[in-house]
Protein backbone atom coordinates (compact mmCIF):
# COMPACT_ATOMS: atom_id res chain seq x y z
CA UNK A 1 0.00 0.00 0.00
CA UNK A 2 1.33 3.33 -0.90
CA UNK A 3 1.20 6.11 1.78
CA UNK A 4 -0.49 8.23 -0.21
CA UNK A 5 -4.11 10.46 0.02
CA UNK A 6 -6.43 9.15 -2.86
CA UNK A 7 -8.26 12.58 -2.97
CA UNK A 8 -5.44 15.03 -2.44
CA UNK A 9 -2.45 12.70 -3.49
CA UNK A 10 -0.61 13.75 -0.20
CA UNK A 11 2.99 11.91 0.31
CA UNK A 12 5.57 11.37 2.94
CA UNK A 13 7.88 14.53 2.83
CA UNK A 14 11.56 14.46 4.45
CA UNK A 15 13.08 16.05 6.83
CA UNK A 16 15.47 16.07 9.52
CA UNK A 17 15.65 15.12 13.33
CA UNK A 18 17.78 16.99 15.49
CA UNK A 19 19.05 16.16 18.46
CA UNK A 20 19.94 18.77 21.54
CA UNK A 21 23.81 18.10 20.47
CA UNK A 22 22.16 19.38 16.98
CA UNK A 23 23.17 15.77 15.61
CA UNK A 24 21.51 15.59 12.34
CA UNK A 25 19.71 12.33 10.91
CA UNK A 26 17.24 11.93 8.36
CA UNK A 27 13.27 11.49 8.90
CA UNK A 28 10.22 11.19 7.43
CA UNK A 29 6.77 13.08 7.65
CA UNK A 30 3.88 10.70 7.27
CA UNK A 31 0.51 11.55 6.15
CA UNK A 32 -2.25 10.68 8.77
CA UNK A 33 -4.37 8.45 6.35
CA UNK A 34 -7.84 6.83 7.34
CA UNK A 35 -8.65 4.04 5.38
CA UNK A 36 -12.77 4.44 4.72
CA UNK A 37 -15.77 3.19 2.84
CA UNK A 38 -16.61 5.89 0.77
CA UNK A 39 -19.22 6.37 -2.54
CA UNK A 40 -17.48 6.74 -5.60
CA UNK A 41 -19.26 7.21 -8.93
CA UNK A 42 -22.50 5.98 -6.51
CA UNK A 43 -20.58 3.13 -5.30
CA UNK A 44 -18.82 2.28 -1.89
CA UNK A 45 -15.50 1.91 -2.69
CA UNK A 46 -12.11 1.22 0.09
CA UNK A 47 -10.19 4.41 -0.07
CA UNK A 48 -6.86 5.92 1.91
CA UNK A 49 -7.77 9.32 2.42
CA UNK A 50 -5.74 11.44 4.84
CA UNK A 51 -7.78 13.25 7.86
CA UNK A 52 -7.43 16.98 6.27
CA UNK A 53 -9.63 15.71 3.55
CA UNK A 54 -12.49 13.84 5.59
CA UNK A 55 -12.73 17.42 7.30
CA UNK A 56 -12.69 19.48 4.71
CA UNK A 57 -16.01 16.85 3.44
CA UNK A 58 -14.39 15.67 0.17
CA UNK A 59 -14.82 12.36 0.87
CA UNK A 60 -18.68 11.29 1.11
CA UNK A 61 -18.94 8.37 3.63
CA UNK A 62 -20.32 5.32 3.09
CA UNK A 63 -22.58 4.15 5.62
CA UNK A 64 -23.29 0.64 5.95
CA UNK A 65 -27.19 -0.59 7.16
CA UNK A 66 -26.83 -2.21 10.91
CA UNK A 67 -28.79 -5.26 11.53
CA UNK A 68 -31.87 -4.65 13.79
CA UNK A 69 -31.21 -4.45 17.28
CA UNK A 70 -31.80 -7.77 18.97
CA UNK A 71 -34.68 -7.34 21.97
CA UNK A 72 -34.16 -9.74 24.34
CA UNK A 73 -37.25 -9.08 26.77
CA UNK A 74 -40.69 -9.12 25.16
Amino acid sequence: MAKMCDICGKKPSAGNNVSHAHNITKRRFLPNLQNVRALVNGTPKRMSVCTSCIKAGKVIKNVRKSKPAFNATK
